[in-house]
């Protein structure tokens, strides 16, 4: 008798995770055979009946963001004692929440929000950064956290609560002389902690060259064989360390020393035949890796579509002169404007006034391009098989629903549906959104994950503040 062939147990899991993501496809592409011939009839009758807007077509996958709000709202006013075992990580959960209410379009009422900055400013330490709680050990995580968290609020009682003189001080205290950046005093030195120093440091409008002395080679240290970029120097590659590692590099203006082709080709590679990317090799799809893969593949795009040529193995965002570049490490009133385009200085010096800079989208978006992932797909995922009926968003079928995944679920799915966009002040059309155009969320800063329209607040805030 022939043998039955035996799997591991990653192949197991791999075929359950398939079954029950297309069992959910099967089932929603039976039910949508029938809603598109209901569709004809319904048109058809409207337009014998000569009725107004024969085009509406009744939306068939629905973000549902009443229900949406609603889980996010109440997790805001109070939390159930489940939630215990994340007491160092408050100022998370405070911006999981906020920004996903934002991503939704909306904004809290003036208690919620005064109640948030308080909170969030109890959590501040004396000698600068945020702890995961009032009295708890300042950390870069939840620092970069909490300056999120305030920028998304947005307002002057929100930024001006951050102080930005104590936070340079604790980011330097936070830099290792290797030009990584550790965790906390004495703590971890990866990536992670190198992306959320420069972005608080760049959002804030205090980056400088201590800052960035070293740091690009200890991340190009930790790119991999496969292309990606893992935590540390030796380790995997891992989404979310090459979202953290491709970002910093780029605010720092030091892309370039990044192998682009091999990380662009591990990043596409990520995303499986659930549609949902994984976040490492051989890994199961995970609903988060839609904004950690996602927002990377769009931003390597965005550096091969600069000045119309491909680039191989090196690409700067801006193509500016050595002089924009030397203006850049010295942090002048004027480094975070690096525009795209040489050829003309239109509206450079508005830019440059409002504190926009190098980091900042309509520099690097010049035209509209076809995803290099299947964006289509990556909603699909998002909105069938990672949304709860309830509101919010899960890892996979099967799991549970946390604000975590939902702040990225729906982060992702911003990158998606404005993955096709020539700038920011173009709305996408009605194809690259999946489901209804009701469906469309506010676009994010593609390298600090804040929803537009903060980010360009904080900016000029800051910059005011210098």
């Amino acid at each position: 008798m022939e043998e039955l062939p035996s799997f591991t147990v990653s192949q197991r899991e791999q075929f359950l995770v398939e079954n029950d993501v297309f069992g959910i496809y099967n089932y929603f592409d039976a039910s949508d055979i029938f809603t598109q011939k209901y569709l004809c009839v319904v048109k058809e009758f409207r337009r014998e009946m000569n009725l107004i807007d024969m085009d509406v077509v009744v939306p068939r996958i629905e973000i549902q963001r009443d229900k949406q709000l609603d889980y996010l709202m109440k997790g805001l006013r109070q939390l159930g004692p489940q939630f215990s075992s994340l007491d160092a990580n408050r100022p998370w959960l405070c911006y999981w929440i906020l920004h996903s209410i934002a991503l939704l379009g909306e904004s809290v009422d003036d208690e919620l929000e005064n109640n948030a900055i308080d909170f969030l400013g109890r959590c501040q330490g004396s000698d600068g950064g945020y702890g995961g709680g009032p009295g708890q050990l300042p950390h870069l995580a939840t620092t970069y956290a909490a300056v999120n968290a305030l920028v998304t609020l947005g307002g002057h009682k929100a930024l001006s609560s951050i102080n930005r003189e104590k936070m340079s001080c604790f980011l330097r205290g936070m830099k290792d002389a290797s030009g990584g950046f550790r965790m906390h005093d004495m703590g971890e030195m990866d990536v992670r902690a190198c992306y959320t120093a420069i972005s608080i440091a760049s959002i804030l409008n205090i980056l400088d060259d201590e800052l960035t002395q070293g740091l690009g080679d200890y991340i190009l240290s930790c790119q991999t064989y496969e292309g990606g970029i893992g935590g540390e120097p030796g380790s995997e590659a891992h989404g979310g360390y090459t979202y953290c590692g491709l970002a910093a590099m780029i605010l720092i203006n030091e892309v370039n020393r990044l192998n682009l082709d091999s990380l662009m080709n591990w990043a596409v590679h990520r995303q499986g035949v659930e549609m949902g990317f994984q976040g490492r090799t051989n890994k199961l799809v995970d609903g988060c890796y839609t904004f950690w893969q996602a927002a990377p593949c769009v931003l390597l795009q965005r550096l091969y579509s600069t000045n119309d040529h491909e680039v191989h193995g090196s690409s700067h965002i801006s193509q500016g002169t050595d002089e924009d570049h030397e203006e850049h490490h010295a942090h002048d009133e004027d480094d975070l404007e690096d525009n795209d385009d040489d050829d003309s200085d239109e509206g450079n010096d508005e830019d440059s006034a409002n504190g926009d800079g190098i980091h900042h989208t309509s520099n690097y978006i010049n035209r509209r391009v076809q995803p290099i992932f299947d964006s289509l797909g990556l909603q699909r995922y998002v909105l069938l098989c990672s949304k709860i009926p309830d509101g919010g968003f899960r890892d996979k079928p099967r799991k549970p629903r946390d604000f975590y995944h939902t702040c990225y679920c729906l982060s992702g799915l911003s990158v998606a549906q404005h993955a096709w966009l020539k700038d920011e002040d173009t709305p996408p059309l009605t194809r690259d959104i999946l489901g209804s155009y009701s469906n469309l969320l506010e676009p994010v800063h593609l390298l600090h994950n804040i929803v537009m329209d903060q980010y360009n607040e904080a900016i000029e805030f800051f910059f005011r503040a210098a």
